[in-house]
């Protein structure tokens, strides 16, 4: 173990080949472990300046809660999709007397870092995540676990870590708005969509690929496009629309881009659905504020919010055994507006 990492329960236990379990039982002095045993774990804590996540202990194992606060961390606050999110889990929180402490990633790997470091220095009793789109290393997650820290991911999850996750399904949802264009008369259909480390991005991918093969279309990987915003599906979409062959349909994987698309088209005097027909994802308030409407998905995050924090306070209480994974997916449902025939 690094110097500079501090030493969690999971180590202790490790080091003794025991479980985290025992280790927690010992450190308290219950009875049920031996006398030797428990002396030479506490030794071994008090030597290697071990700091338990008391609050979230004395919540796991007791019916007494003197302090329960959740950690939240949001990629964006402008984003209308994380905000309904975060109502979700205020709701549901203050529902069972717990506060909400929310900070945002602003997508950046680093002050993810710092923010869970934050946490665990405040105490909280668990942290509720969507990760940032450039996070390619994980250790800051699993080092909140390792110090007994209930551990959620919404949206975007991150495979490399056992932990509870509430997703939408993102790939029924891109395989049935793909197949609606494709049904109302598109046969170029162009793909927006996030960087592909992560795991939505691949899952809206293969919904939009399984779509084209499914209705006999062969995939065109000229047609496909890394723009997950509106001001870079502004900047790429002229030359899109430019080419000889160019698409009847756009699918992108959020609303903002969608509008982009849209405001791009129109501007070069295309007609939208009549010449083009596009379909975003989210079915955010910018949805019915744009002319014509946008066809969308709907994904449901007020109710992703909900099963979060449900999922984490049932964690944090001792309802859910912490160390299982619990796995939640919300069905999203397509909205058809005035972008599509």
């Amino acid at each position: 173990m690094k110097d500079s990492a501090p030493l969690t329960m999971k180590d202790i236990a490790r080091e003794f080949g025991i479980s985290v379990a025992t280790v927690s039982r010992a450190l308290k002095d219950s009875p049920r472990i031996s006398a030797e045993r428990r002396a030479a774990i506490q030794q071994y804590a008090k030597e290697h300046n071990f700091t338990p996540n008391m609050i979230a202990e004395s919540l796991r194992f007791s019916r007494v809660q003197p302090l329960k606060v959740i950690g939240v961390i949001i990629p964006e606050f402008t984003h209308f999709y994380f905000m309904s999110v975060l109502a979700g889990i205020e709701e549901e929180a203050a529902a069972r007397g717990y506060r909400v402490m929310v900070a945002q990633s602003d997508e950046r790997y680093e002050r993810e870092v710092k923010i869970c470091q934050s946490f665990n220095e405040n105490k909280v009793c668990g942290v509720i995540v969507s990760q940032a789109k450039d996070t390619r290393k994980y250790n800051h997650f699993q080092q909140l676990l390792d110090n007994g820290v209930p551990l959620v991911f919404y949206d975007r999850i991150c495979t490399g870590i056992n932990a509870s996750r509430v997703v939408v399904d993102d790939y029924m949802g891109a395989f049935n708005a793909v197949s609606y264009l494709i049904e109302t008369g598109c046969r170029r259909i162009a793909y927006y969509g996030a960087p592909m480390n992560l795991e939505i991005a691949k899952n809206r991918f293969n919904g939009y690929k399984d779509a084209l093969l499914k209705h006999g279309l062969k995939f065109d990987p000229s047609l496909t496009f890394i723009c997950d915003n509106r001001t870079d599906a502004e900047t790429i979409t002229p030359e899109v629309l430019k080419a000889e062959k160019r698409p009847t349909g756009f699918f992108a994987v959020n609303d903002d881009t969608a509008i982009g698309i849209l405001y791009t088209a129109k501007r070069l005097g295309f007609k939208v659905p009549e010449d083009i027909s596009i379909c975003g994802f989210t079915n955010g308030q910018r949805a019915v504020a744009c002319d014509p409407m946008l066809t969308t998905v709907e994904q449901r995050g007020k109710r992703v919010g909900e099963e979060a924090a449900s999922i984490l306070m049932d964690q944090v209480e001792g309802h859910i055994d912490p160390n299982k994974v619990v796995k939640r997916v919300i069905r999203t449902r397509l909205i058809v507006r005035g972008t599509t025939r």
